[in-house]
């Protein structure tokens, strides 16, 4: 009767040894991950959402462990390169969340909301980034973001190759891409807020020197909140439409560096 069973038993250790490895980059990407990843979530939940993704990322990838060979040497080879490229998958979706924030503190200081919507998460946000960040974590679940997150996975196995090191020159550069990409991403998602700021500022200047006897600050403080919030209200929707977008974009193509 155990005899029947050996062969059972060595597919079942060959299993689980590529679950376990498939489970080093995947938990590293769950980690920092939009909305599975957020600091409110508890470590574990994160476990088992991370569980859960392995059990979905495993089968896919199962053919391209077969190779493996359960030596220490190679245990370690794994050990560093899949933790890293699973940071580097969920960095890269993260950099979206930094973005918002990105957006909405330049979006409230400029027009003087720094200090409405902000800290309601476990990382301070004196900005409408809360807003943004809320709105845009739920829009990005509607989409599909966990169905996209495991394609994701799935798909960097056939660039990143389990096992092996990227060559540092064009992951850095992929690296620096996606990050300045980010940067340009939130500032094109605040500049209605800066063009706003920047004719209200403009305005005060001009009526100061024609009136230099009025308090402008005290007429134009409420203005400019008031244009705030209006300002927020209108250019919101569209604000997480180029958002979301910008995030298919990715998704589509994550490892691409075309503009």
């Amino acid at each position: 009767m155990i005899e029947l069973f050996a062969p059972i038993a060595e597919v079942g250790d060959e299993v689980l040894l590529v679950a376990f490895l498939v489970f080093l980059r995947v938990g590293a990407a769950v980690a920092v991950l939009p909305v599975v990843g957020e600091q409110s979530v508890p470590q574990r939940v994160r476990l088992v959402i991370a569980l859960c993704f392995t059990a979905v990322v495993t089968p896919a990838v199962f053919s391209l462990f077969s190779k493996v060979e359960p030596t220490l040497a190679s245990a370690l080879r794994f050990l560093f390169s899949e933790v890293i490229f699973g940071l580097a998958i969920g960095l890269s979706l993260r950099l979206f969340i930094h973005a918002l924030q990105i957006a909405g503190s330049v979006a409230a200081q400029s027009t003087s909301l720094s200090q409405i919507f902000g800290g309601a998460t476990a990382e301070p946000q004196p900005a409408i980034g809360h807003l943004f960040l809320v709105a845009g974590l739920a829009l990005a679940v509607s989409f599909g973001l966990h169905v996209q997150a495991a394609q994701f996975l799935v798909y960097s196995y056939e660039i990143l190759e389990p096992g092996t090191f990227p060559d540092g020159a064009e992951f850095s550069a992929w690296g620096v891409f996606r990050i300045s990409r980010a940067f340009g991403l939130a500032f094109s998602l605040a500049a209605p807020f800066v063009i706003a700021s920047l004719i209200y500022n403009t305005a005060m200047g001009v009526i100061n020197r024609a009136m230099p006897q009025l308090m402008v600050s005290f007429v134009g403080a409420p203005a400019i909140t008031a244009g705030g919030l209006i300002l927020l209200f209108v250019t919101t929707p569209l604000i997480l439409q180029v958002w979301m977008a910008a995030l298919t974009h990715f998704l589509n193509d994550p490892f691409g560096i075309s503009p």
